[in-house]
């Protein structure tokens, strides 16, 4: 019987990073979805990317229109990236230093 083991994350930077790697991850997956694009079809995997990205780290860039390319759920997923992100930033932020 082989036992899988999960990697340790030792640091706490490695935690943030890992996290912030996780939400874009996730938050690609769900810009690809045809749901989240107004037309038809899905969404391009650099466009869902790049837009998954800039929003996790609360950076504001974007490569289409948001309102005409993104449909509802779009954009509340861009939404709920852009919080998680913004909770990332603060916890990160306010954690004290470990030596």
């Amino acid at each position: 019987m082989v036992t899988l083991r999960w990697p340790r994350l030792r640091h706490p930077a490695q935690v943030v990073v890992a996290g912030f790697a996780t939400a874009i991850a996730a938050g690609t997956g769900l810009l690809m979805l045809p749901a989240a694009k107004a037309g038809p079809g899905g969404a391009g995997a650099v466009e869902a990317l790049f837009t998954s990205t800039s929003a996790v780290c609360v950076t504001g860039l974007i490569v289409v229109d948001t309102p005409a390319y993104w449909s509802g759920f779009g954009q509340a997923v861009i939404l709920a990236l852009i919080q998680v992100g913004g909770f990332g930033i603060m916890t990160f932020a306010s954690s004290p230093p470990r030596c």
